[in-house]
């Protein structure tokens, strides 16, 4: 392995100019310290972790914590996308990612210590969990997405934006017996209802009890149900809005199956912008969330509140999205309603 003073002995230098160097520091010469550094990289020398956690108190290693219950996060569009993003973005500000994961005989806590992390983004888990309520409240920095704690900067899909943007186009496109499919209750969730509940009190719109139904978020299972039942209503809706673009292939073979065609029989709006949402056919309209922007944020405020010497403010940063057009939604003439 190789040592500062390995590189010293070589460069003929002392040991301290070769740290300025390596650590990219001003107050030496820039053909001294390019030379330094070009003599290193031939060697293959490699800065040792450990020591420069004891030097700086940073490891510059970021701990990210997902959990997903459905065990589709890292083959889901939409958080592969986030994931992605995040490694990006800690790797542009020179940091490591490491997966904080739940165990036995450590809590989250314990392994963001054990693996000696600088601070956490938290993403896609149960938020009201006691470990995750533990870690939030801890010392460590912590950039939490798609939900508010108290104190804490958050990146926030802008839901609001886009439960109203998903009633807007289905009420555009002439619909007025809407169905509507919604994820398990969580915040992410409410505020979406929220939205269209607003929007349909301006516009005087009413959308039954029958018409709303709970699945649950990338569950094509259990959306496929909800969907049956909405297709078994006397009056059927003549559009249905889904929780997210994964569990709407359950909702896409529910009305298949039912021998129906969209858009001709039934009109259908996702929500993600996944790429699937571009490749089934006919490709969905969907509100797209901009899952990269958000897990680049999340990463540089995160980094922000480690580099500052002094705490800093908290943030609730939105993130807005936009409709994704497609040829799902059928427009409805006024005789038809």
């Amino acid at each position: 392995m190789v040592h500062i003073k390995d590189i010293a002995k070589v460069c003929g230098v002392s040991s301290a100019t070769v740290s300025k160097a390596l650590n990219n520091q001003p107050d030496i010469g820039e053909a001294t310290k390019e030379r330094i550094q070009a003599v290193a990289k031939e060697m293959g020398y490699m800065s040792n972790s450990s020591a420069r956690a004891l030097k700086t108190g940073k490891t510059k290693n970021i701990g990210v914590l997902f959990v997903d219950e459905q065990g589709r996060g890292l083959s889901h569009d939409y958080f592969s996308t986030m994931l992605e993003a995040i490694k990006a973005q800690a790797a542009e500000l020179e940091y490591d990612i490491t997966f904080i994961c739940p165990g036995k005989n450590m809590s989250y806590l314990q392994h963001c210590y054990f693996r000696g992390v600088d601070g956490v983004v938290i993403a896609n888990i149960n938020y009201n969990d006691a470990q995750v309520i533990e870690l939030v409240s801890s010392d460590l920095p912590v950039v939490v997405i798609d939900h508010v704690y108290p104190q804490k900067t958050a990146v926030i899909s802008d839901n609001e934006m886009g439960g109203r943007a998903v009633i807007q186009y289905a009420y555009n496109m002439g619909h007025r017996n809407i169905g509507l499919i919604h994820g398990e209750l969580t915040s992410v969730t409410q505020k979406r209802l929220d939205a269209i509940w607003q929007f349909c009190s301006e516009v005087g719109l009413n959308i039954p009890k029958s018409n709303v139904k709970e699945a649950k978020f990338h569950d094509s299972a259990k959306t496929y149900f909800a969907t049956q039942e909405l297709l078994r209503l006397p009056n059927r809706p003549t559009c249905i809005l889904f929780p997210d673009d994964y569990s709407y292939i359950g909702g896409l073979n529910a009305i298949h199956d039912a021998g129906l065609s969209i858009p001709e029989d039934i009109s259908t709006i996702g929500y993600d912008g996944i790429e699937l949402s571009r490749i089934i056919s006919p490709p969905l309209v969907t509100y797209h969330q901009d899952a990269k922007e958000m897990g680049r944020i999340a990463i540089e405020k995160l980094v922000e509140q480690i580099d500052s010497p002094a705490p800093l403010k908290p943030e609730v940063i939105m993130v807005s999205g936009s409709i994704m057009d497609g040829g799902s939604v059928r427009e409805i003439l006024p005789e038809e309603n």
